[in-house]
C-alpha cells in the first residue's frame, strides 16, 4: 500500500448528527476545518446516494478536494456515513486502497455498536433514534476511538503494520 496520510475520520449518523470526528493532523488548530469538511460532505453524499438509486455499493469514492486534502465517502447499509480526509500528495491513490480503509473503519464501528453494554446508558425514548450515537464521547467507547487511531496509524505508516 502506498504512503497516505490520514488527516481525519468522521462518522455521521443516519440523521446527520456527528457520531465521532477524529483528527490526526499535526496541528490541532485545524480541527474545526475537519468538522467543516464532515458537514459539507453530507450534501455530496446525499447527491451520490440519490443519483445511485438502490445501489448496494457502500463506497462513494472521491467526494471532493479542498486545499490540501482529498475527501472520500462511504455509507453503511444502515445509513451511517463515514468520511475520511487524506492529505493530497503526488502519489496515486487507488480506490481499492481507500475502500479497504473504509471497510476497516466500518468493522471497527460495527464491533463497537455490537457490544450490548455500550447502549445501557442510552435513553429509551423511541423518537430519539440517534441516542446511542451521542454516547461515543463517553469512556466506554474508548476502545472504538483507540481502534480508529490504530487504523489511522497503519494507513499513515504502512511499515508499522
Amino acid at each position: 500500500m502506498s504512503k497516505k496520510v490520514l488527516n481525519a475520520v468522521a462518522f455521521i449518523s443516519p440523521q446527520n448528527h456527528p457520531i465521532l470526528i477524529r483528527t490526526f493532523a499535526k496541528q490541532d488548530d485545524h480541527a474545526i476545518k475537519y468538522h467543516y469538511i464532515a458537514h459539507t460532505s453530507l450534501d455530496v453524499i446525499e447527491e451520490r446516494v440519490a443519483a445511485g438509486g438502490k445501489s448496494t455499493e457502500c463506497y462513494l469514492g472521491l467526494l471532493y478536494s479542498m486545499e490540501d486534502v482529498a475527501v472520500y465517502g462511504y455509507i453503511t447499509p444502515l445509513k451511517v456515513k463515514i468520511v475520511i480526509a487524506l492529505a493530497l500528495s503526488d502519489s496515486v491513490v487507488r480506490d481499492v486502497e481507500v475502500n479497504l480503509i473504509f471497510k476497516a473503519l466500518h468493522m471497527a464501528y460495527y464491533s463497537a455498536i455490537s457490544n450490548p453494554f455500550l447502549k445501557l446508558d442510552a435513553p429509551t425514548d423511541a423518537t430519539n433514534d440517534h441516542s446511542p450515537y451521542l454516547l461515543v464521547g463517553r469512556a466506554n467507547w474508548k476502545n472504538f476511538r483507540r481502534r480508529i487511531d490504530e487504523i489511522a496509524n497503519v494507513v499513515s505508516n504502512p511499515s508499522n503494520a
